[in-house]
């Protein structure tokens, strides 16, 4: 059975440079301005919510139109500056997303062929080895190790599905 191919593609030295270079483009424009959370501060703020993201426009809304009821002790300017730099962040980020979901959906495809091809390659090698064909036999015990699930119980590779996984299918 001929496997489907769902997708080819290939980057040439040329995309892949102009790839780096814009990436480290974005890494030199953000040296000093962005921060590592640790995990635990991650959790510490979290994030806000839509809900609370129309709170903050609305407040912010407000203290533009009545400037006199804004505490002393906020500092407005730096609630200003706060607030426009976090919606230039937001839209590079959904345009950084979208990217990361279109490779991440390319790879998951080609993840995907390459699994498949390289089960039907060790099926024929398993076929091979069986009928004692010259070198297919340490080609054949070193790819078995993949689908032992015992120490004495080889998986059988089964046909493919949609689903692929870290045990052949």
């Amino acid at each position: 059975m001929a496997l489907d191919n769902l997708i080819s593609l290939s980057f040439s030295s040329e995309e892949l440079a102009s790839i780096d270079q814009a990436l480290q483009a974005i890494q030199t424009a953000l040296l000093g301005k962005t921060i590592n959370l640790t995990p635990e501060q991650r959790q510490q703020y979290g994030r806000i919510a839509e809900q609370n993201k129309l709170f903050v426009n609305k407040a912010k809304s407000y203290m533009e139109q009545y400037a006199q009821y804004v505490p002393g002790f906020l500092d407005k300017a730096e609630f200003d500056r706060d607030y426009t730099a976090r919606e230039q962040i937001e839209q590079r980020l959904q345009r950084l997303d979208s990217l990361n979901e279109q490779l991440s959906d390319t790879k998951v495809l080609l993840d995907h062929d390459n699994y498949h091809n390289a089960i039907s390659f060790y099926r024929n090698i398993r076929f091979l080895s069986e009928e004692n064909v010259l070198g297919t036999n340490v080609i054949y015990e070193d790819l078995k190790q993949f689908f032992v699930t015992s120490p004495q119980t080889p998986v059988t590779p089964q046909a493919p599905t949609n689903n692929s996984s870290s045990q052949e299918e």
